[in-house]
């Protein structure tokens, strides 16, 4: 009986939420998108921030079996601009 209830009440808040969007003008549609844009941007850029903060582990999990056969007194060289930018 609860449970009946509780999915008859979500079903009448759908039914709600469904009519509040229809009447909704352009221009609060705008705003809605736009504050959804910007909660998003701001996830994107706290996922970066935190992967950014591990990638030295990374890079050093990434490049130690390249590193284990390089010869002794030698290093890890960059043929190109770009290829300084993949892992700092």
């Amino acid at each position: 009986m609860m449970s009946t209830v509780s999915i008859e009440s979500g079903c009448q808040r759908k039914q709600l939420m469904q009519e509040q969007f229809d009447k909704q003008t352009l221009t609060e549609h705008l705003r809605e998108l736009r504050s959804c844009l910007l909660i998003s941007l701001a996830a994107v850029a706290g996922g970066f921030g935190i992967a950014y903060s591990f990638i030295r582990p990374i890079s050093d999990w990434f490049f130690r079996p390249l590193v284990r056969v390089l010869p002794e007194h030698t290093s890890l060289i960059f043929t190109s601009y770009q290829e300084g930018f993949f892992f700092i």
